[in-house]
């Protein structure tokens, strides 16, 4: 419905205006009865609706209605499934509609830096551009169902230490490259009807007023075209956020942000055009989510958990299969050990707390899915505690003494990691490395499934046959395990974050969580797998990386030109086949490494994936479309993406440490950057520019370097250290060494010609 927000802003007073600009309560926006302004509800949801019957709160303490509880981002972005994300948005989008919610809460697109922050099992990766692709996907299916999503938390909230108050210093080239760019693509492809502000500053402004990123970069640049809300408690000085770009504070101030609005207004510190324009993306917004509402709106609770059960298995990641253990025989003796097989994390803590519709039984659907196999069960640990129970410990090494193959179920309890607080160390609580230290002692045939949001450590690694990483799987997760540990589905999610070998080799090691109220980035572009191959250094399992049970082969890469403009785009395809006895699912990565560039760039950066389904013997072919931005890093002068001529690699493997098939491609830039030259220009720089060259030359020619001067050594050494002196002098030392024959005059002139003569 067309309506003329313009002329109904004009009939607004401003106490109305401001008022709009909050919550009525913890959830909802205001109605204004006299105006027929509608109130729209807000709730929680990355990765199911948390919708409270209750007294509000934002950490999940009072009740929900039931939803389905869908695997966290963690999980969700190890599927590396475009189309997967959009189904699980169209579902949340459904079933927001049947709770009459017109805005959910998510996704989150924060890049993991540290392994040890609280609420990384709500982001997606530490990758920018696999993180920003789900994300909108997430977006675009939520939306498709005339429900709003809200992309968050922007920008840098990557710890959940001092979260409130934190100041992350990042610079200007990592926050573009890594950190925003997690968002750009998703706001840019998805247009999100809402942006969520972090409670943090960055660079010392808090984000809720910080105008370059909500206004400058967000809205004009970027085009967003719906509106910032805060992230709720996030508002530092409420006029000011207006000023910047944050139109919505949530959640109900009590009135005391309309009133510094309004204070701001007649004190002229604030013009009453820029809360008009708040105003105007506010009501566009929730005049759309009315204009979709669907009153009579319901779901199929079984056809979601079914849903649920698919989308985890597809994000549950195999990390190790040693002698095929996996998938295991439908018949022997099989020991369950631990007590997440019993008291399932199938979800994180805090605010996005789902109560689920139904829970899948882990022992019911093992006894299902394994045939004539006998299967019994012991508690091994409790997960209250770490302290170990001997009596547990014991019987938990009779059941495996008994048993053909034993199942450890192990992970991190809530208390380990949730929103409001970061981990400590990557460990497994003492109790369960206990457990495992006991069992392999006497059984060899030991299969370990995680259930945790993060990456630990694994000391224990060698002495197991497989590994199954199920993350937070959500409702469906019993289900999801049983299906891939008897081989009635097949293992194809890949790591989307490093797993280091221990945590003292992640790149934030040393500036994580920062001191006191400062964290600096000083790790800069090198985060996750742009470290570890930067440093050459092994992790414990690398980013991409994902077992299955059949194998594939590729072949026949072909790249669409061998030589390019930047304004220009590429394709690469490659065939893969499958080559095993078994139906399975391929993630193929492409990645772009820039063979020779003047700035510092990790040694190759995602560009591509694709996954694709194959039958045993099928064959396909997958395609990636490349750009300017696959190839560019961020040039802090130009203020943009720049490519710098030269020669590409194109590298298709299975994951970030095993490539496959490379190809080249020359990029030709058409962005010239006309350097400028001080007193200060080195000659070595100078002489690169195949124009200034000969102008420096006749310089040095006048000085011992030109090589007419005798300096009564001529050993190759000194020569060396002679061509190293001079190509690190900057031009005034010319005037130094030439004995008179410069002046800081000529200087001055060459200068001129240099930069203006070129």
């Amino acid at each position: 419905m067309n309506r003329d927000l313009k002329k109904l802003i004009s009939t607004m007073t401003l106490e109305e205006k401001a008022g709009l600009c909050s919550g009525f309560d913890f959830w909802n926006t205001k109605a204004i009865e006299r105006l027929d302004i509608p109130s729209i509800m807000m709730t929680d949801g990355p990765h199911g609706l948390r919708k409270q019957r209750a007294s509000a709160d934002h950490l999940g303490l009072f009740d929900s209605v039931p939803a389905t509880c869908f695997p966290s981002a963690a999980g969700l972005a190890t599927s590396w499934d475009r189309e997967l994300l959009r189904k699980v948005g169209v579902a949340l989008g459904e079933e927001c509609q049947a709770e009459q919610v017109g805005i959910l809460l998510g996704p989150g697109a924060n890049i993991k830096r540290s392994p040890l922050c609280g609420r990384n099992f709500e982001y997606f990766s530490e990758d920018p551009y696999l993180s920003t692709e789900l994300a909108a996907e997430h977006i675009l299916g939520v939306q498709s169902q005339g429900v709003g999503a809200s992309l968050k938390h922007f920008a840098a909230n990557n710890q959940e230490h001092r979260r409130m108050t934190t100041n992350a210093v990042v610079d200007e080239r990592t926050l573009r490259e890594i950190y925003l760019a997690s968002f750009e693509g998703a706001v840019k492809k998805g247009q999100p009807w809402t942006v969520m502000c972090a409670y943090n500053q960055l660079n010392g402004e808090y984000c809720a007023e910080n105008q370059r990123l909500l206004t400058d970069i967000l809205k004009d640049e970027w085009g967003h075209e719906g509106f910032v809300v805060s992230d709720w408690g996030a508002v530092n000085e409420r006029a000011d956020g207006i000023a910047a770009g944050l139109e919505l504070e949530m959640p109900a101030s009590g009135g005391v942000g309309d009133q510094k609005i309004i204070d701001a207004v007649r004190e002229g510190r604030l013009s009453e055009q820029k809360l008009d324009a708040a105003v105007e993306r506010i009501l566009r917004v929730i005049y759309k989510a009315v204009d979709y509402r669907k009153p009579a709106a319901t779901y199929d609770m079984e056809a979601h958990h079914q849903l649920a059960r698919e989308v985890a298995r597809e994000s549950m990641v195999l990390l190790k299969n040693e002698d095929r253990i996996l998938p295991l025989k439908k018949g022997g003796r099989i020991a369950v050990v631990g007590a997440l097989a019993k008291q399932p994390r199938y979800q994180g803590g805090g605010s996005s707390h789902i109560k689920p519709t139904k829970m899948d039984d882990l022992m019911v659907e093992l006894a299902k899915a394994g045939g004539s196999a006998e299967i019994s069960y012991a508690e091994g640990y409790t997960l209250n505690t770490d302290d170990m129970d001997n009596v547990l410990l014991n019987e938990a090494i009779q059941a495996a003494k008994d048993a053909d193959v034993t199942i450890i179920f192990a992970g991190l309890p809530d208390r380990y990691e949730s929103e409001g607080f970061d981990r400590t160390h990557l460990g497994l609580p003492n109790n369960q490395m206990k457990l495992i230290e006991g069992i392999t002692a006497i059984q060899k045939q030991v299969v370990v499934v995680l259930s945790n949001g993060a990456p630990i450590e694994m000391p224990w690694i060698d002495d197991v046959k497989a590994v199954l990483e199920a993350y937070l799987g959500g409702q469906a997760m019993g289900g999801a395990i049983a299906d891939l540990l008897f081989g009635d589905a097949n293992p194809c999610g890949k790591l989307a974050e490093t797993f280091p070998a221990q945590l003292s080799d992640n790149p934030s090691y040393l500036f994580f969580p920062g001191d006191g109220d400062t964290v600096e980035y000083k790790e800069g572009i090198y985060v996750g797998y742009r470290y570890y191959d930067k440093k050459k250094m092994r992790p414990l399992f690398p980013f991409g990386h994902g077992l299955s049970y059949t194998n594939f082969e590729y072949s026949d890469m072909t790249i669409s030109k061998s030589q390019i403009e930047d304004t220009e785009t590429l394709v690469v395809t490659v065939n893969v086949k499958n080559i095993g006895k078994l139906a399975g699912k391929e993630i193929v990565q492409l990645y772009v490494r820039d063979v020779k560039s003047s700035v510092s760039r990790p040694d190759k950066e995602l560009k591509g994936f694709a996954k694709v389904s194959l039958e045993p013997g099928e064959q396909s072919t997958v395609s990636f479309t490349l750009d300017k931005r696959s190839f560019a890093y961020y040039h802090v002068g130009l203020q943009d993406w720049h490519v710098e001529t030269g020669d590409f690699e194109l590298l298709v493997g299975k994951s970030s440490a095993e490539m496959v098939l490379t190809g080249t491609v020359h990029v030709k830039s058409t962005t010239s950057i006309k350097p400028r030259y001080t007193r200060n220009s080195t000659v070595g720089d100078i002489m690169e520019n195949p124009l200034a060259a000969p102008i420096i030359k006749e310089l040095v020619n006048q000085t011992p370097f030109g090589g007419s001067a005798n300096t009564g050594e001529s050993d190759e050494s000194s020569s060396d250290m002679m061509a190293a002196f001079l190509n690190y002098l900057p031009l005034r030392g010319l005037v130094s060494f030439s004995a008179g024959k410069l002046t800081e005059e000529s200087l001055d002139q060459v200068l001129v010609k240099l930069n203006g003569g070129l």
